[in-house]
């Protein structure tokens, strides 16, 4: 059971480190909104690579992480493991409220103005703060990966 959950964590590590890297080069590449068929084609790849990528690999980071903090008595009065459970679960809600649900509601309302039915005047504002939050949450996953692979003694949970 270790090792599937070693294995799990870490595809799920890839996953969404791949992805934030993925959606920071999408977001230097993306058209601005006056080109609104481009805008709108690269907000709607972007929500797609969040939903399909980023989402399902952040909660099997979180779960394989979780079962095995909670199933290995190893790892209990490890103080590297809370510390990665800690920002782990920060990254969980950076991802939901930095991420994911800026890049659906971006790739939906591009969409809409494509469509006609919203101004695209409205889109583009949150390219800087996406960005800023994807560049923050792929540093404290590298630390993360850091704090899995080196273990260093921290302080111990007292028992």
């Amino acid at each position: 059971m270790r090792r599937l959950l070693k294995f799990l964590h870490t595809m799920g590590a890839i996953g969404l480190m791949g992805a934030m890297a993925c959606l920071l080069v999408m977001l230097s590449l993306t058209p601005p909104p006056a080109s609104l068929a481009s805008y709108a084609q690269m907000r709607g790849a972007m929500g797609a690579v969040a939903t399909w990528v980023f989402f399902p690999s952040l909660g099997l980071t979180l779960l394989g992480g979780l079962l095995a903090i909670g199933l290995h008595r190893g790892f209990h009065d490890a103080g590297w493991a809370w510390l990665k459970l800690g920002t782990g679960i920060l990254i969980f809600e950076g991802g939901f409220v930095g991420v994911l649900g800026p890049m659906q509601e971006e790739a939906r309302r591009s969409a809409a103005a494509l469509a006609g039915t919203v101004d695209p005047a409205t889109l583009g504002d949150a390219l800087g703060p996406e960005r800023n939050t994807l560049w923050v949450l792929l540093a404290v996953a590298t630390v993360n990966v850091a704090l899995g692979i080196w273990r260093p003694r921290l302080l111990r949970r007292a028992a």
